[in-house]
């Protein structure tokens, strides 16, 4: 997740970009910065479509997904668990 939204950044914004990542409760939350202040195109799913498909893989695989507009720019943020809560329950779960 992280890649995809640097790697947008990096191929529609003109100019720097910045990522953040903080771990919060059990989850990390992805944050990337670009100068580009036009909101990234998300384009409904196409199994026939080549390529253009990360931030549909982004908001599948996130618990997040945000777009904020920012004084110069845009930040989009999204949030991934760490573990799989159920797995985690099990194996805190003595026997």
């Amino acid at each position: 997740m992280a890649s995809e939204l640097v790697t947008n950044a990096r191929k529609y914004a003109p100019g720097p970009c910045l990522m953040t990542l903080e771990v919060n409760r059990g989850a990390v939350e992805v944050s990337v910065w670009d100068s580009n202040p036009i909101p990234s195109a998300i384009l409904p799913p196409d199994p026939n479509r080549i390529g253009q498909h990360g931030l549909e893989i982004v908001m599948a695989l996130g618990q997040s997904f945000a777009v904020h507009r920012e004084p110069v720019g845009k930040r989009i943020t999204t949030m991934i668990a760490l573990a799989d809560t159920s797995l985690a329950d099990i194996t805190d779960t003595p026997l």
